[in-house]
């Protein structure tokens, strides 16, 4: 991997300083850059000692920043790491044939997940990964777990090699990487007892496991797999058990912990939860809590008494 530099604003320390777009840069006050995480991390300084390859040769700037001024350039995005994993609820594979390229990317990378949010499985991460994310503190990280049952979660995945997740999550959250999780609900597989003692296991790991969102597999009717849709019976199994966990880590930490996708509540014909119940929404963008917001500022919105007849 290298950081190439993808844009120089003009006028900033970094265009007087003399970098071009083109740049390949190779260090930041001696630290090694990789991408745009190293390029985040180690450029808080005012003053930063670059390493930068142009042309075959390598050239050392220094560049000097007025305090929480912007440097001045940008790196271009870095490769997407793409999944190893041949999920059996798996949207992008529900796909049909035709569409736009990037709808069919599949990615398992942690970048992104501490970047934008977006979902991994810690199922093809390096010992020398993990120790960066331990080390530059990447938090919080979005984990899909699906269920704590190895054994069904390599099934789940499709992937025999899929580590311990319950290993993988207390190395984690023992160094204090925040964590927030996934569980794809596939009924027959990890619904009833299974999500039970998922949801068991997992909550030993609060506050470090700061919400866990179980979410409906989504399928289309260009799906392979066996997986059943969630109905609605199934849906007012799962409002029943999780809220009695709900309940109950209501009372032990203040926090529900857990949540359920808007569709769950939906597909039962069952009330949503107060928003207050949602904290900070923290899945919002995992379909949890969008609904009871949607209608809790609905309610604040005033209609005119009057509207004056629109003039042809």
């Amino acid at each position: 991997m290298n950081a190439t530099i993808n844009n120089v604003i003009e006028g900033s320390a970094a265009h007087e300083a003399g970098l071009v777009k083109g740049d390949i840069l190779l260090s930041i006050n001696g630290n090694p850059v990789s991408d745009t995480i190293d390029f985040m991390y180690h450029s808080q300084e005012s003053v930063l000692n670059l390493k930068i390859l142009r042309s075959k040769k390598t050239h050392s700037i220094k560049i000097k920043r007025k305090e929480n001024a912007h440097i001045g350039f940008e790196l271009k995005s870095f490769m997407t790491r793409k999944c190893r994993n041949k999920c059996v609820f798996c949207f992008v594979n529900q796909l049909p044939k035709g569409l736009r390229k990037p709808l069919y990317l599949k990615d398992d990378d942690y970048r992104m997940s501490f970047l934008y949010g977006n979902f991994i499985t810690l199922t093809n991460m390096t010992a020398k990964e993990k120790e960066r994310i331990l080390t530059q503190k990447l938090s919080p990280l979005y984990i899909s777990v699906h269920t704590t049952n190895n054994e069904l979660r390599r099934k789940m995945l499709g992937n025999p090699k899929a580590p311990d997740i319950l290993k993988e999550i207390t190395e984690l959250t023992s160094n204090k990487i925040r964590l927030h999780i996934q569980i794809v609900l596939c009924p027959g597989l990890n619904d009833g007892e299974e999500l039970s003692n998922t949801i068991k296991d997992l909550q030993k790991f609060y506050p470090y496991i700061s919400s866990i969102a179980v979410v409906p597999v989504g399928l289309t009717k260009h799906k392979k797999s066996g997986v059943k849709p969630v109905e609605k019976e199934d849906a007012a199994k799962v409002i029943e058990t999780v809220k009695k966990f709900r309940s109950r880590l209501q009372k032990r930490h203040g926090d529900p912990l857990v949540y359920l996708a808007d569709e769950f509540y939906i597909k039962a014909g069952a009330p949503f939860p107060s928003l207050s119940s949602y904290g900070d929404l923290p899945q919002i963008e995992n379909g949890v809590g969008l609904v009871p917001l949607f209608l809790h500022n609905s309610k604040k919105l005033k209609l005119p008494k009057k509207i004056d007849p629109r003039k042809a």
